[in-house]
């Protein structure tokens, strides 16, 4: 994967999601700025991600399952510049307000 300017990796995280989850929010979060200093931080950051899920397809899944999941779809993102990837993934039914 090439740097190919700020803010790459978070759309093609959000094209991804967005294509195989069709979910009813998706908030991706950058959060590479809290950990300049630490190991795997890159300069111009995209290192360090919050993704935030709410979907469908998560159904009838558990949360492990629900975690594999993003982590099988965002596989090269992973494996190249994604240090870190924090998730929290909701049906709509956990997603609505009480």
């Amino acid at each position: 994967m090439t740097d190919q300017g700020k803010g790459v990796v978070k759309t093609r995280i959000a094209q991804k999601l967005n294509q195989a989850l069709a979910p009813a929010a998706l908030n991706v979060i950058d959060e590479s700025h809290s950990h300049a200093g630490h190991g795997h931080h890159h300069p111009d950051g995209e290192t360090h991600f919050r993704v935030e899920v709410v979907s469908a397809a998560f159904e009838g899944k558990s949360l492990i399952e629900r975690h594999r999941l993003v982590n099988a779809l965002l596989s090269d993102e992973l494996a190249d510049r994604v240090h870190a990837l924090a998730i929290s993934a909701k049906t709509p039914h956990e997603a609505a307000p009480v």
